[in-house]
């Protein structure tokens, strides 16, 4: 049991989560339990090995029908955004030599459905905002409280992509996201990533540069199915998804250590084909790790 004194949940939202997760393996209703804590413990050695933990059959055997729909329902709202990216998704810098990473350009073509357009009713909406479940990730990062990601587009999104389009080698804005598989392709589409490639204030540049380059001797493998979810330190571990024969559809949960996260507008206008006003807004705020982002 954790060391902290027993905490106060609000019992409508756990019989609110009760429809939804798998509560039999994951015992998000009982915070203060020894079978709670030991899986908390188990996604914590996860995350603190190779920075990814791997929650197998999260949702319920019979909601993931219902998730996978209502997901294939919204696939066609997603704007596609054929481009050629780097992993920092930064424009090309003719001052570093021409195998740098931050030149590696890459095809990008699938495409996302943006916060805004996915209504309240939906599953992955009603876990999203879920103060039990918010609270479970944040135990699972060591956390004291997660904040939803600030962005109006980027909060939570589905990531959408047609059959033999990759998502390519990239880091995330945020530190860590959460992620559940809403429909697993046919075949293919695993999860790749280098754990750790990168550090505060250490690009790493020369690894990262091998990866680019197709060595897989830095590169984790993992294979979800619809209703797995998945816990990630993108910010610091490049990684992608192989291509697929068949459509995957996947959650994004975006959550931040502090409130106010909010995406580039160079980034947000390519992946969204939109901007806000609090994207302009924030756009000159500077990072607090130094990284490129």
């Amino acid at each position: 049991m954790s060391d902290t004194a027993v905490r106060s949940i609000s019992q409508a939202e756990i019989k609110r989560l009760s429809t939804i997760v798998n509560f039999d393996l994951y015992p998000l209703d009982q915070p203060d339990s020894d079978a709670y804590w030991a899986v908390v413990q188990n996604l914590r050695a996860q995350l603190a090995e190779d920075g990814c933990a791997h929650v197998p059959d999260f949702i319920q055997d019979n909601i993931k029908q219902q998730l996978q729909a209502e997901s294939e329902a919204l696939a066609p709202h997603a704007h596609y955004h054929a481009n050629k990216i780097t992993p920092y998704a930064g424009a090309d810098d003719e001052s570093l030599p021409k195998d740098h990473p931050k030149r590696h350009f890459q095809a990008f073509t699938n495409g996302f459905v943006a916060k805004d357009l996915i209504s309240e009713d939906k599953v992955i909406q009603r876990l999203y905002c879920n103060p039990v479940f918010k609270q479970f990730i944040a135990d699972c990062l060591g956390e004291e409280k997660i904040y939803e990601y600030a962005d109006p587009l980027a909060g939570l999104v589905i990531n959408v992509m047609p059959e033999n389009t990759t998502l390519p080698w990239h880091f995330d804005t945020n530190e860590f996201i959460v992620s559940l598989m809403t429909k697993r392709p046919q075949q293919g589409g695993d999860f790749e990533y280098a754990p750790g490639i990168r550090q505060v204030g250490n690009e790493n540049f020369e690894d990262v540069k091998r990866v680019l380059n197709g060595e897989r001797d830095l590169v984790k493998t993992l294979t979800l199915n619809t209703g797995d979810l998945q816990l990630f330190k993108g910010r610091f571990s490049m990684h992608r998804v192989a291509p697929a024969v068949g459509q995957r559809l996947c959650a994004i949960l975006g959550y931040a250590k502090e409130p106010g996260m909010i995406g580039r507008v160079k980034r947000t206008k390519d992946v969204y084909g939109r901007v806000t006003q609090a994207h302009i807004d924030a756009e000159n705020a500077r990072r607090s790790d130094g990284l490129a982002d």
